[in-house]
C-alpha cells in the first residue's frame, strides 16, 4: 500500500483476496490490476508494485492464478493473470472469512457509539 500517512495498510491476505476479486471479472495483466483496484476503491486503495508481483508470485506457486505472455495496450509483453479453478475455490473460503470478520468489526464500531 502507499507510503501516504492517509492510506494504511491492508489486513494480511486483503490484498490477494482482492487480486482473485478482480481477476473473476477477467484476466489481466499486473498495471491493470492496480488501475483496476484503486478504480473501483474510488481512489481509496493503492496497490504499489513493490506488493503486487511479490503477491502474484505467490499466488502462482499456490495454484491459484495462472499466467501467459501477452501484449500490453502499448504494445509491450506482459504476463496476463487468470485464476484458476482452485483460485476461484480459495476466493470463496477467504470472502466468507472477511465477512465474518468484517461483521465482528462493525459490532465493535457500533457498542462504542453507544
Amino acid at each position: 500500500m502507499a507510503s501516504n500517512p492517509e492510506h494504511r495498510d491492508l489486513f494480511p491476505g486483503a490484498l490477494e483476496v482482492m487480486i482473485l476479486q478482480s481477476l473473476r471479472l477477467k484476466p489481466m495483466h499486473g498495471y491493470a490490476l492496480v488501475k483496476h483496484i484503486k478504480q473501483v476503491s474510488d481512489d481509496l486503495l493503492q496497490v504499489e508494485e513493490g506488493s503486487l508481483y511479490p503477491a502474484l508470485q505467490r499466488m502462482l506457486k499456490e495454484g491459484w492464478l495462472d499466467a501467459q505472455t501477452g501484449i500490453s495496450a502499448k504494445g509491450r509483453p506482459t504476463r496476463i493473470y487468470r485464476l484458476t479453478d482452485a483460485g476461484v475455490r480459495h476466493l470463496e473460503k477467504e470472502v466468507v472469512s472477511v465477512e465474518k470478520m468484517f461483521a465482528g468489526i462493525t459490532r465493535v464500531l457500533a457498542v462504542a457509539k453507544i
